[in-house]
């Protein structure tokens, strides 16, 4: 039988998800394929990382509701080219189809991918899911990327309110259509222990709330110890929501968290336009800044030890959940980068690591953000004050003592770094490096 392959990545749900109505509509019965890629796992230094565990399950659960359809998953540990070139022979497979990602290893990743299909006489297709603008469909007047958030949303919403919210936050009935998918015996599942992983114990938030948190977002989601903001990262992160579904909602009830969403579309455009800022400041003369990279100031910041309560329960937070709140990871990255003049990059590889929700493309934008050598239009003299932030948005210290037991006790300990002396000297080092 004459095949539509369909490959599952960052898209691990079967709902609303438009490379596979593609593939459903394709005319071929359509086998649904998916593989944990042994370049990216062999970057995973934590052997109970809880973002594998999360796909595990999340794959797991695809494979379960395609069993009930009669058909299946199927599911491989290999590098992507190796696996492809198996299956080619394996099945009658005439097309693939998948959803775009735009990190820089998938999309050479892709490329070569397409290239095998293409030389074997095979069709190729790929559709845009993971966004709801990319980078080439929101452009300046001359046709080139934007570098400033503000007039990439202006440009944004116009071209929202151009095409029609209908068919930019379009919802893929798949559902209709899950007839299409082939029948199939079930195959057993890989277990994470095959793979050299084992199971995770961290409890990863689920997808269900959001709806109720987007109506309070405006006014609650700058304080980190109530619940105001959607926790949906690694839900968007691995496409077990739709970005469209949420978009729609957001649409309707809270223009500041659509704002949120249009950052993430902005970031993702600034990768794919500029995927040198991956390692490199997007500002090439902020390369020049003299950092003093403390190992031993890095340690006590990765470990929430600064003495400043508001880093370090942030830091905290991350270490023991995954998760930091927005508003403080504005706070911790700018100490890092401004208060101890430490390379923006340490911290980056560090939230890569910690967090459940990390994505190439926001994370190195903000990061970029709090260091002053990003897309941001505001100068590098903008210090965030961690003491300041933590009477505005954490005023009875509820955060602080929740992660941080020994506050106001002698075992907590004093500030490694004066604020004012560190505002100081953080503003002469970059002066310095940007007037050479």
């Amino acid at each position: 039988m004459k095949i539509t392959a369909f490959w599952i990545r960052r898209d691990l749900r079967l709902e609303d998800n438009h490379g596979l109505y593609e593939a459903l509509m394709s005319g071929n019965k359509v086998l649904c394929f998916f593989i944990f890629d042994r370049h990216i796992l062999e970057t995973l230094n934590n052997k109970k990382d809880p973002r594998l565990h999360f796909i595990y399950q999340q794959a797991l659960t695809l494979k379960q509701k395609l069993n009930k359809l009669g058909s299946d998953l199927i599911v491989t540990h290999d590098y992507p080219l190796a696996a492809w070139k198996n299956w080619i022979q394996i099945y009658d497979i005439q097309s693939l189809y998948l959803n775009r990602d735009y990190e820089p290893y998938a999309m050479q990743r892709d490329l070569k991918i397409s290239e095998l299909f293409k030389n074997k006489g095979l069709s190729f297709h790929c559709f845009k899911d993971h966004v709801l603008f990319e980078k080439e469909e929101v452009l300046k007047d001359d046709q080139t990327p934007y570098t400033v958030f503000t007039p990439y949303k202006r440009k944004w919403m116009e071209k929202l309110n151009q095409i029609g919210i209908s068919k930019v936050f379009i919802d893929y009935r798949n559902e209709f259509y899950f007839d299409q998918f082939i029948q199939l015996s079930p195959a057993p599942y890989i277990s994470l222990e095959s793979m050299g992983f084992e199971p995770s114990t961290l409890s990863i938030p689920g997808s269900g709330d959001w709806e109720k948190i987007l109506a309070g977002y405006s006014t609650l989601r700058d304080f980190p110890a109530v619940q105001g903001t959607s926790r949906l990262g690694i839900h968007l992160r691995f496409g077990t929501v739709s970005i469209r579904e949420i978009a729609r909602k957001a649409f309707q009830v809270s223009e500041v968290f659509l704002s949120e969403l249009i950052w993430r579309d902005f970031y993702s455009m600034i990768l794919q336009a500029f995927p040198e800022v991956i390692g490199h400041a997007f500002k090439p003369a902020y390369d020049r800044i003299k950092w003093l990279n403390s190992e031993e100031k890095f340690k006590l910041w990765c470990e929430g030890r600064t003495g400043y309560p508001l880093v370090d329960a942030g830091m905290r937070e991350l270490n023991k959940t995954g998760f930091m709140h927005n508003r403080v990871r504005m706070v911790t990255a700018s100490f890092l980068v401004k208060h101890l003049l430490i390379d923006w990059r340490w911290g980056e590889a560090y939230f890569a690591e910690k967090l459940l929700d990390f994505d190439v493309a926001s994370n190195n934008g903000g990061w970029q953000w709090a260091a002053g050598c990003g897309t941001d239009a505001a100068p590098y003299f903008r210090i965030f004050n961690p003491e300041a932030q933590q009477k505005k948005f954490d005023p009875k210290f509820e955060y602080i003592q929740k992660w941080i037991p020994e506050f106001n006790t002698p075992s907590y300990p004093r500030p490694i770094v004066d604020h004012a002396l560190s505002r100081k000297r953080c503003l002469e080092v970059y002066k310095e490096a940007l007037s050479d």
